[in-house]
């Protein structure tokens, strides 16, 4: 294991949630829940002020809504957290070469390979500089762990949660995770943990005490074998860069089960141009389209069809979508529906389907035009407003949905750089209401010489202030 704590893993802070309460002035300090709002959705994340009531992620959002009645309960916006998470991701490989993405909001940095640490001083000034950074250019918090190992290194952040630093200095690891809880290490869940209580081990320090032995006996081989290592504080894993994108895909869960074949379709088409939106935002394009389609009776199915050349044509993955869907029985009902595009690549072959749809188009030229039967033409698309989405209106500006029903749309005036903003409500329909695209969180001002400079939004009052800990011990508690 390494001498110097150059390992860093940064964690932002309840990170949609934060997002949301920071553009909207009106959920700042306020408990906030984001995920699935139907009878069949789950919790993605909620603010801090939520989990005071109990609140966590992967909760049932039924659950979520009784410990936490008056909380704000909003829909994802993915395209949005990814963006600010390229933010994060670009100021962390301006550290290093070897930054490890875990996910949108949680990566691994190794300080070492990109010269910009040595020792536990520059480690922690790295550290620290880093969350300056990242609170400039997003507006957000990120809390930051800083130790020799990968899992010290993930232990420390969340320790310096929320908003924090720790460092923990090479040399006092075992002592510091002796009286932690076995949970704490990686791979120990709930049935691991009740089964490592009936054997009388509950603190890391007796897994120590126990023996590899013993936790072979208990666990198996493979896991005894690194578990015994973990508890004495061996992690030898390095920092991998991030992996190659093998596939672009989204996927939507339904909160009643769709019959409709028509409808099936629809969806089909607009998570095709979902899926088309994110492989054209990273520069990509791909052979095959993917269909997932989960039936009534939570059967998955998947069909996939391989093209002659990449594409990124929102047209051509629609077609393709449209024809795998056409070999899938949905009679019994759908409850989740997908669309993904594999075999990546970074050019597009521009005329893959230029003749096809030229001996389309002459096809549907020898044929005269008929007018479908009034009961078969599909009724328009009812407008969906998701809670917490963006909207623009004509006189009233931008402002987010607050909730919909009952053909009206509740929608609250504000912006990420505004006071509180008012609060209306439209028929779903109004043409001057129309979806809008999110913010920047962080809003260009001037500075003292009359420069456009960007400035960091307030954090919420209920916030605690920034805290940093290192030097000649663990630092794991706030001062």
């Amino acid at each position: 294991m390494r001498t110097a704590p150059t390992i860093l893993h940064l964690d932002m802070d309840a990170f949609f949630a934060s997002v949301e309460q920071a553009s909207k002035p009106s959920l700042r300090g306020k408990a906030v829940v984001v995920g699935g709002l139907g009878p069949r959705g789950v919790v993605a994340t909620c603010s801090y002020e939520a989990r005071v009531f109990g609140v966590h992620s992967a909760m049932p959002m039924g659950q979520a809504r009784r410990l936490a009645p008056h909380a704000a309960y909003l829909v994802p916006r993915f395209e949005l957290y990814r963006s600010i998470s390229e933010q994060v991701m670009r100021l962390l490989r301006e550290l290093s070469p070897l930054v490890e993405p875990l996910s949108l909001d949680e990566a691994f940095v190794d300080l070492d390979a990109g010269g910009a640490a040595r020792d536990a001083e520059s480690a922690r000034l790295t550290g620290a500089k880093l969350r300056t950074d990242i609170r400039t250019v997003t507006g957000l918090t990120g809390s930051v762990g800083l130790a020799a190992s990968k899992m010290l290194a993930k232990i420390a952040s969340e320790a310096a949660k929320p908003d924090g630093l720790v460092l923990i200095p090479p040399g006092t690891e075992r002592a510091m995770l002796e009286p932690m809880t076995v949970r704490t290490l990686p791979g120990v869940g709930p049935a691991t943990g009740d089964h490592l209580r009936r054997a009388g081990i509950t603190t890391v320090g007796e897994i120590a005490e126990a023996g590899e032995d013993e936790l072979v006996r208990l666990l198996g081989k493979a896991h005894g074998h690194a578990l015994y290592a973990m508890a004495l504080a061996r992690d030898e894993r390095p920092v991998v860069a991030e992996r190659e994108t093998k596939s672009v895909s989204v996927e939507d869960t339904y909160d009643v089960d769709i019959h409709d074949r028509v409808r099936v379709g629809v969806e089909v088409g607009r998570l095709a141009d979902r899926c088309v939106r994110r492989l054209r935002g990273s520069g990509l394009s791909g052979r095959t389209i993917v269909l997932k389609v989960r039936r009534y009776d939570f059967s998955t199915l998947t069909r996939s069809e391989t093209l002659r050349g990449p594409t990124d044509d929102p047209a051509v993955v629609r077609e393709a979508a449209a024809r795998l869907l056409d070999s899938v029985d949905t009679t019994g009902g759908v409850r989740l529906l997908g669309v993904g595009v594999s075999g990546l690549a970074d050019y597009t072959q521009e005329d893959l389907f230029a003749q096809a749809a030229g001996d389309r188009a002459e096809e549907s030229a020898e044929q005269p035009e008929t007018e479908p039967a009034e009961e078969h033409r599909p009724s328009p698309a009812e407008r969906r407003w998701p809670a917490g989405h963006d909207v623009r209106h004509t006189e009233l500006g931008h402002g987010w949905v607050q909730g919909s029903g009952l053909g009206r749309v509740t929608v609250r005036f504000e912006t990420p750089y505004s006071e509180v903003g008012r609060v209306r409500t439209f028929a779903v329909d109004d043409p001057e209401l129309t979806p809008a695209d999110p913010l920047p969180l962080v809003a260009a001002a001037e500075d003292g010489a009359g420069q456009p400079s960007s400035g960091p939004l307030p954090l919420p009052a209920s916030l605690p202030k920034s805290w940093s800990g290192g030097g000649g011990a663990a630092a794991t508690s706030k001062p």
